[in-house]
């Protein structure tokens, strides 16, 4: 442990900024990961060949390794934040597309028509009907998101993007167990931090009716086992 303590104090190697340059490659991706999958989601969902073409395609990119991405991208961004920041984009589009079209089409259509047969737009169906309604199952995507980007953004180093990734590689390097116990454990901290913060959020956008469904379930499921037994 003091090593380790000995090794972050160590202005040589700059742990302030590595934890900077992730954070922020980390936060990026997620943000573009976000807005790309919801607009993606909410585009397709009108039709269907799209939703076909869409689902089916973020299924098979969530089959792709990243660092495939990494050697693809490298030759036209460079080497650097950019090539990182796009295949950790591209990791976290699937999981956000599939929960924001799931929870749109999941929605009873007898609420889209009666919310058109009191004369409101689509855009107002959009965002004052579907948005609140599918907001828990989103906020479940972007937490699986989320963690999926902040686990795998170690792999950035590959490219010369910085980050605790660094660490990592030259601690395996120089079989330095000190340099990458520094990069693997603010990863699994982080990660740790983000799977508690979204897993609240994702309860607290959870309508209290849909809450009190999913307990009395339980409730139900429990007495059926207790029953049985």
């Amino acid at each position: 442990m003091n090593a380790l303590l000995d090794f972050i104090a160590d202005p040589h190697n700059n742990f302030m900024g590595q934890s900077i340059t992730y954070l922020r490659i980390c936060a990026i991706s997620i943000m573009l990961a976000i807005v790309i999958g919801v607009v993606l989601a909410v585009a397709v969902s009108r039709s269907p060949v799209l939703s076909f073409i869409a689902v089916n395609l973020s299924g098979l990119l969530r089959a792709i390794p990243v660092i495939a991405f990494l050697v693809a991208v490298v030759p036209f961004l460079g080497i650097g934040a950019p090539p990182a920041t796009v295949a950790l984009v591209i990791l976290g589009i699937p999981p956000i597309l599939l929960n924001t079209y799931t929870g749109i089409r999941g929605i009873d259509p007898a609420t889209i028509d009666a919310a058109k047969g009191m004369g409101m737009t689509y855009w107002q169906i959009l965002t004052r009907i579907q948005a609140p309604l599918i907001l828990p199952i989103v906020a479940a995507g972007v937490r699986t998101s989320a963690v999926q980007i902040v686990a795998t953004a170690t792999l950035a180093a590959i490219t010369g993007a910085g980050g605790y990734g660094a660490y990592i590689f030259d601690g395996f390097n120089t079989f330095n167990k000190t340099a990458i116990l520094a990069g693997a454990i603010p990863v699994a901290v982080l990660a740790l931090i983000i799977e508690v913060a979204m897993g609240w959020l994702e309860r607290a956008l959870t309508p209290i009716g849909i809450r009190r469904e999913a307990v009395q379930s339980q409730m139900v499921v429990k007495q059926g086992e207790v029953a049985k037994a």
